[in-house]
Order: C-alpha cells, then structure tokens, then sequence
C-alpha cells in the first residue's frame, strides 16, 4: 500500500500549495491527498495542484469533502450540497484521483423532533444519487467513520449498514484508525468491511478526544488495525496521514517528517510498504 499525506498538513506553513506538495515528495510520500474545495478555488489552481502533483511523482489519491448538509432538515440545504459533492466528484475526476472522501453530518437536536430513521434514509438515498455520479466518472465515495456520539456512521455496525443500504459498488468505507479506537471498535471488527474500503487514515490520540497526532504521540496500539487491514488486500489503497495542527507551527516540516517516519516504521513491520 502507499503511504500517502492530506495536504491540509501544510496549511501552517504559510506558503503556496506547491511548496507543501513538493515537501510531502522530499519527505518520502508515495502519494498525497487533495483537501480544497472546488467552490473556493479557481480552475488555475485545480490545474495548479495536479502539475505540480506530477512533476512531483506523487499521485493523488483521494480529495476530502465534508459535506453535512446532505441530512440537514431543508431541502433546499441537501440540494446545495449534492451539486456541490458533484463539483468534489468532477474535481477529483480532473486530477485523476481515485476516490472523493465524504464525511457526513449528525444527528440534529440529540434525535428528537425529526426521526433519525428519516435523517438515515435521506442519507442513503443522496450517497446513492453521489455514488452513481462518481461511478459514471470512473471513481468511488470512500465515507468516513466519524467517532463522534452522534455522527450518522460513528461505529463499523452503523458504516456496514448504511453501505447495505446504499448498495453500490462505487460507494465504499475509509477507515480511520484513530476514529476506531476512539469509537472502541477493536481491529478484529475491520472484517467485517471487507471487500468495501477504499481507502486509510492514519494518526494518534489520546484516546479521549479527536487528535489526528503524528504516530508515537498518543496511546493507539497501530499494530493490530494494520494486521487486520492487511488481511483485507487492497493494496492498490492508500494509507494516508491526517494531522491536526502542530502546536510548533515554526516547525511543521519537522511535525510532518515525524508522522512519516512513525508510520512507514509502522507500515513495514506490518509488512504494507517495504
């Protein structure tokens, strides 16, 4: 598998997206991943990213998009944001990647006034709208676990019903390991997605609260989950690093070559990546 890094790592580093791009090559990355939103940049900066993602070597593997407003109460809302996962789904088509990471959104008022079985089925039937969309572009929707009380997928049981429900080749799981363990999912459960990941984030925590921590920094016991995602096979997938902010931004090449150097250590020995 490659070792990949979300490129919203860089963002401290107060310089231009090619300079974290080649950075994230300098450093030892294999492949990257795209956080940007198409309705915030320009079509000079989509093709900005992907050339320099070339001369660069590093393929693009997967584009971030939190879209929590697909299960809003409005319809008007869930409009909006399935056009704009399509405009995630044709700018991940344009660099060549190979899937749009989609996060969705929670519950509303702690599952009261609107059924949460009503929040569910609006869900499914606009990933299955977005997954048709991405299949038509040749891509798939990698959906992230979120561990969080009330996040509409926040444990494997909840991510394998609601593929069921959708039904679509095309619309697969992304596997958090620090979501599982913060969701107390033990590793011997990932079984139960085989056949359905897309794709891998990696990073620590305390175990406690959301941390995505460079590897080595929190109490995750990695060994475990990565046997368990070996057992998959899927090697054409990626293992990519999520980080939070350094609390050194002066030093975020450091912050970065840290993670990198944990988790290739973590990946050979689990026979991943050589």
């Amino acid at each position: 598998m490659k070792l990949g890094l979300i490129n919203s790592a860089w963002v401290q580093s107060g310089r231009g997206t090619g300079y974290g791009i080649h950075k994230t090559k300098e450093i030892g990355f294999d492949s990257i991943d795209v956080f940007a939103d198409p309705l915030e940049i320009d079509v000079k900066e989509v093709r900005l990213i992907k050339d320099e993602c070339a001369k660069a070597g590093l393929p693009i593997m997967s584009v971030a998009c939190v879209a929590v407003g697909l299960i809003d109460f409005n319809p008007s809302v869930q409009r909006f944001h399935i056009e704009r996962v399509k405009a995630y789904l044709d700018m991940a088509y344009l660099l060549e990647a190979r899937n749009v990471l989609l996060v969705l959104g929670e519950y509303i008022w702690q599952q009261e006034v609107i059924p949460p079985a009503d929040q569910w089925a609006t869900g499914v039937r606009h990933v299955r709208t977005l997954g048709d969309y991405a299949a038509d572009l040749g891509l798939e929707i990698a959906l992230e676990l979120e561990p969080f009380k009330l996040s509409l997928v926040n444990d494997v049981a909840s991510m394998a019903r609601f593929l069921d429900d959708v039904a679509l080749p095309s619309v697969k799981a992304n596997l958090d390991i620090s979501h599982l363990v913060l969701a107390k999912q033990p590793a011997d459960l990932v079984d139960r997605l085989r056949g359905r990941v897309a794709h891998v984030h990696i990073s620590d925590c305390d175990g406690k609260l959301h941390g995505d921590l460079p590897p080595g920094r929190g109490i995750v016991d990695f060994a475990p989950y990565l046997s368990a995602i070996k057992t998959l096979q899927i090697p054409e997938a990626a293992v990519s690093i999520e980080l939070e902010y350094s609390p050194e931004p002066e030093k975020i090449v450091e912050w970065v070559t840290e993670a990198y150097l944990k988790t290739a250590a973590l990946m050979k020995t689990a026979g991943l990546r050589e």
